[in-house]
């Protein structure tokens, strides 16, 4: 599993094409020939940026959801809503597609921040507000998310 690093500024043209800047470019140097997979995100208005070989184990996840369950029918038909294969060019540039350039919001200024194993790619308007929104919250969600007790260590520090 890769694991990306930054948060990065870009400017998209008007065609919807993005640069990759160039510290994002050489870590998913290792994807590049394989290509990406993009999306709309789930619980934010922006785009997820997956590189084939992490699509492709999340897939194998959603494989095995018994699709004679209509709520499993209805999760894969949303998640993979608008969902397509990218590159990036010679140039380093992403072409977004206009309709997932109509679900993000994305205008001229765009952010490109990491999210472990995939990038997310934000209008960076949207992508302020949705930090500052946040902010109140944040202390509260680390404690919960990662402040349990490690079962490893049994409580001991």
């Amino acid at each position: 599993m890769n694991s990306f690093i930054g948060t990065y500024e870009c400017k998209a043209d008007a065609k919807g094409r993005l640069m990759i800047p160039a510290v994002l470019k050489k870590q998913l140097s290792a994807a590049l020939q394989d290509g990406f997979v993009l999306k709309r995100a789930v619980f934010q208005p922006c785009l997820e940026l997956y590189p084939m070989a992490e699509w492709n184990v999340l897939m194998s996840k959603v494989n095995k959801l018994n699709r004679f369950k209509k709520k499993n029918n209805d999760f894969i038909r949303r998640f993979t809503a608008g969902v397509k294969v990218v590159e990036v060019d010679n140039a380093g540039r992403l072409l977004i597609p206009k309709d997932l350039i109509g679900f993000s919001g994305i205008s001229k200024e765009v952010v490109l921040a990491s999210a472990v194993n995939i990038i997310e790619i934000w209008d960076k308007a949207k992508y302020e507000q949705a930090i500052d929104s946040a902010a109140n919250d944040f202390a509260d969600l680390a404690e919960e998310v990662m402040g349990q007790d490690d079962d490893n260590d049994n409580g001991v520090s």
